[in-house]
């Protein structure tokens, strides 16, 4: 079988690799595309995954947004048509949406927050298959476009399967520069060109306390250009922007703790036991809510209240999952109408 795998953010290379892996011991041909956005590329890079780069994102402009789904969507049909794919897999990506019901390929979407815009939620209404975790609501999905017939709801996070043979590496820190009996804290910046993204003045208050925090290092991951430019800006000794793509998850394994204006990262922390502070200021999806109110997860009213510590718990999975329950659940697309 011929498979096609869209890469449409940094994300998605980490959530799909096991995926891919897969697919292909099974005996699967598989073909990944990915849009220029922020580290996707380096990300895919990193992880030696093969790609063809299609497209770039639009920024937060809603226009330039539908102009680039038309853009990109025709140039992937164009790549896609003479492949003769079986099936197409993404997280949430349009353009794979728009393509695979041009060129009549059954497709499969994954996703983990239930606010999706407009066109995400298009791209869930055209998949034959959509897998979500389980602490979203039925009903929830069925609002962003997955009806309860083609949804797959899998037991703990995605992050419990993609990070299931996962080892740390202390490499990153040595390629940082890390003093390793500082604090260590990594920050992500909010998803600013996402739909749900709204203002949040709490990054720049954070990024000021951590800089002048003493005995801290500070490893802001951007997710844009803009980002970089503006933490480097404002850095200070102690506060450090990686130029390129790194291994984010062991720098994570190896934090006290983190902060994330977004979901992903924060749900990689809670994954692999490092304490884990949410700044988001969308509204908030079941995943995360779950999360907090079991503990795992700390809402961040004030940077005041960051708890700059060494953490004594040692760096690992706790929670791994086996990623084979998602292939199969992915594979059941074929067969579905």
């Amino acid at each position: 079988m011929r498979v096609w795998v869209d890469c449409t953010a940094a994300a998605h290379p980490l959530v799909l690799r096991p995926i891919i892996e897969r697919l292909e011991a099974r005996g699967h041909e598989v073909r990944v595309t990915a849009r220029e956005y922020g580290q996707t590329l380096g990300v895919l890079e990193r992880l030696g995954i093969p790609f063809e780069a299609v497209g770039r994102h639009a920024g937060a402009s809603t226009a330039r947004k539908t102009g680039a789904v038309a853009s990109r969507s025709l140039a992937l049909a164009r790549w896609a048509r003479p492949q003769r794919f079986d099936l197409a897999i993404g997280h949430g990506s349009v353009d794979l949406g728009v393509v695979s019901v041009l060129l009549r390929i059954p497709s499969a979407q994954m996703q983990d927050y239930e606010y999706a815009g407009i066109q995400r939620q298009l791209a869930f209404r055209v998949a034959r298959r959509v897998l979500a975790p389980d602490a979203i609501p039925v009903e929830a999905m069925r609002r962003a476009g997955a009806s309860e017939a083609k949804l797959f709801r899998f037991p703990g996070l995605k992050e419990d399967y993609y990070l299931a043979d996962f080892e740390p590496g202390e490499r990153v820190l040595d390629e940082l520069g890390i003093d390793r009996s500082d604090v260590l804290v990594v920050l992500r910046p909010a998803p600013e060109t996402s739909a749900y993204h709204a203002d949040n003045p709490l990054e720049e208050r954070l990024l000021d306390r951590l800089a002048n925090a003493e005995s801290v290092t500070s490893v802001v991951i951007p997710r844009t250009e803009a980002q970089a430019f503006s933490a480097r800006a404002r850095a200070a000794a102690g506060v450090i922007v990686p130029d390129a793509a790194i291994d984010a998850q062991s720098l994570i394994a190896f934090a006290d703790l983190v902060v994330s204006a977004g979901g992903t990262m924060n749900r990689e922390a809670v994954a692999l036991g490092t304490p884990a502070y949410t700044i988001f200021s969308g509204r908030m999806g079941a995943v995360d809510e779950h999360l907090i109110a079991a503990g795992r997860l700390i809402p961040l009213r004030d940077p005041a209240e960051l708890r700059l510590a060494k953490r004594k718990a040692p760096p690992g999975v706790r929670d791994p999952r086996d990623p084979d329950l998602l292939v199969d659940a992915i594979l059941e697309a074929r067969n579905r109408q």
